[in-house]
């Protein structure tokens, strides 16, 4: 998994480097921990909490609809575990497109996961979300369930899958990892 903002897409890049910036004149400092994630990255991360028979109809639903690259991904990185960080497959994450990031708040000197802390007041993440938001990022901490306040992406629509049919998320994720 990438951390460089030079994986993102040039016009995301700049926006993701205005919005750390942004966040640190503001005394709240964000670090990237991903950007570009492969497919096979994202199966993992999803399969970690799924059950055997949730991955099995994904799988089945994958194949049927002709995408049997993405299926592959999920296949292969094997039996996971861990607690629920995802609702996106392979190819459905803006991650894969090179179009999010997710950030952590460093506190002194580590890395402050919670969405409840404060310091001085100020919630990091809170006010990372905020200033996404006003810079015109979609931020994940906003979002009205599922909340995820490390995320942030350059479009509004949810997944790929919002405006690109399976098919070609398949092809695109073949081609650009395959």
């Amino acid at each position: 998994m990438s951390r460089k903002l030079s994986d993102l897409t040039s016009e995301f890049a700049q926006q993701a480097k205005d919005l750390i910036n942004e966040c640190n004149s503001l005394g709240v400092e964000m670090r990237p921990y991903f950007t570009l994630r492969t497919p096979q990255e994202q199966a993992a991360l999803w399969r970690q909490s799924r059950s055997t028979e949730q991955i099995q109809s994904k799988l089945a639903a994958l194949r049927d609809g002709g995408a049997d690259y993405l299926a592959s991904c999920i296949e292969q990185v094997g039996p996971q575990h861990g607690r629920h960080v995802t609702n996106a497959i392979p190819g459905y994450s803006w991650h894969q497109w090179g179009e999010a990031m997710d950030c952590f708040w460093l506190v002194n000197g580590k890395a402050e996961w919670s969405d409840r802390t404060k310091v001085n007041d100020v919630n990091g993440y809170r006010l990372y979300a905020e200033t996404a938001n006003r810079l015109g990022i979609t931020a994940g901490g906003l979002w009205r369930s599922f909340k995820d306040w490390p995320h942030v992406q350059s479009r509004a629509e949810s997944h790929p899958g919002k405006i690109y049919t399976l098919s070609d998320i398949d092809a695109a994720m073949r081609e650009r990892f395959g």
